[in-house]
């Protein structure tokens, strides 16, 4: 690359590498909103090309412009890193959203947080530290955080910032779990669900549990069930052989999704955990169970997002329902037995945010080390053709050698300044090193 103007666009271009976030979670918005905003496993795939493409439409300049899309049962996050200011980051991600939902931006705008550079560093880090979650320490979020960098990578949306903050917050993740005890004990939305059934019906031991869905949550769900004593459970599934390798695991029955009408009855306590797109029970088969079981009182808990069971469910008599958003009393009281961890978990997040926004830093340094190695290569290869040509009696072997000896000798003369420039983009002041250095040297002048 040579000239001014060259080397200026490749300045302005890492001089303006934002990192945005744009979501929307728990803490604010709405199960019903958070439902049509939801992006299940199916879909991953082409919404994240759509989001994909519309950055690199935004950022043509930017050949690596980076994306990954964050959604779980409880928030869904669109993070960004490409050559444009954080506001128009933060405004294609709300165009994103607005068009793959079909929603005007008003019905949402208000629910939504967005963050910049540090701030979104730190964001990330505590939600795959579990810190952020309704139920602080739970454990899967982290495997959520690694399917969305996953999904990126397949698609070929992340770019190196975007892989080596994700790969930074994944082991921010596992820090926190392993150097305290937030993890420790019943924790994860399914056991909180469960530990409201035990609650509500004081024992489960003679209770018959259904579990709707055979992924990790329903796992989760039905192994917390099975250790409080459980006296049955059912497992059902879209795809029935996947339902009955789950509840041979623990001793259940399976049957498919399809046949729930014949099993609905048999229910004490009825848990939704499938990720279907669609409500696949409504208040009329509840009426008709409640007929068949002669009324008896059953417990519904919906922790699917979007919801397995519609509400309307809850107004048949006995039936006393609850969905995600009703688990936040008992999230709460977990929480506070896990303030005393809280602090140095929020220590190692900080921590983690520190290295990783010193090795972004150091990445302003790199035009300048790029030129300044191209340059004193030029230099070298210039002198060593000179002098090659006078030294007429060498083998080619013998002109290999000084070659390489003449690259060992700039790579070594090189090494301690770009070590050192590279230590300054951690300081107060990193602009000061890289301009001394570039007038120095003259960058972007024709010759060195």
């Amino acid at each position: 690359m040579d000239g001014t103007a060259e080397w200026a666009a490749v300045l302005e271009r890492f001089a303006i590498m934002t990192l945005a976030l744009t979501g929307l979670s728990h803490h604010a918005s709405p199960l019903a909103l958070r439902e049509r905003m939801a992006v299940g496993t199916d879909a991953m795939e082409c919404a994240l090309a759509e989001l994909h493409a519309r950055l690199r439409a935004a950022a043509p300049a930017d050949d690596e412009a980076g994306a990954v899309l964050l959604s779980t049962c409880n928030r869904v996050e669109v993070y960004l890193r490409a050559a444009l200011p954080a506001e128009a980051l933060h405004a294609l991600a709300r165009g994103f959203l607005a068009a793959w939902n079909r929603l005007e931006e008003p019905e949402f705008r208000d629910f939504l947080y967005e963050r910049d550079n540090a701030d979104a560093v730190r964001h990330l880090f505590r939600v795959s530290a579990s810190l952020d979650s309704l139920v602080v320490g739970e454990t899967e979020i982290l495997g959520q955080v690694q399917q969305a960098y996953d999904a990126a990578l397949q698609r070929g949306a992340a770019d190196k910032i975007i892989g080596v903050l994700f790969q930074r917050a994944l082991k921010t993740g596992k820090d926190v779990r392993t150097r305290t005890r937030i993890g420790e004990g019943r924790i994860s939305v399914a056991s909180v669900a469960v530990d409201l059934a035990e609650t509500v019906l004081k024992s489960l031991e003679d209770k018959t549990v259904m579990i709707l869905g055979s992924g990790p949550v329903s796992e989760q769900a039905l192994k917390s069930v099975v250790s409080k004593g459980a006296a049955r459970v059912i497992v059902l599934n879209r795809t029935l052989e996947r339902a009955v390798a789950l509840a041979e695991k623990y001793r259940g029955e399976a049957a498919a999704l399809p046949d729930v009408m014949e099993h609905l009855h048999r229910a004490d306590i009825v848990i939704g955990s499938t990720g279907a797109q669609a409500s696949l029970l409504g208040e009329a088969e509840f009426r008709a169970a409640m007929e068949r079981r002669g009324r008896a009182p059953m417990l519904v808990i919906d922790i699917a997002v979007p919801r397995d069971i519609d509400r309307k469910a809850g107004e048949v008599e006995n039936v006393y329902y609850y969905d995600i958003d009703d688990l936040q009393q008992t999230a709460e009281r977990n929480l506070r037995m896990r303030q005393a961890e809280m602090e140095q978990c929020e220590a190692i997040v900080e921590e983690s945010v520190g290295r990783f926004m010193a090795w972004r830093r150091s990445l302003h340094a790199e035009p300048t080390i790029l030129w300044l190695a191209q340059e004193f290569h030029a230099v070298r290869e210039r002198e060593l053709a000179r002098a090659l040509d006078k030294l007429n009696g060498l083998t080619e072997a013998q002109r290999a050698e000084v070659e390489r000896l003449s690259q060992r000798i700039v790579n070594a003369i090189l090494q301690r300044p770009i070590t050192r420039l590279k230590e300054e983009m951690s300081t107060d002041d990193p602009e000061a090193a890289l301009m001394l250095v570039r007038r120095i040297f003259g960058f972007g002048e024709e010759e060195l």
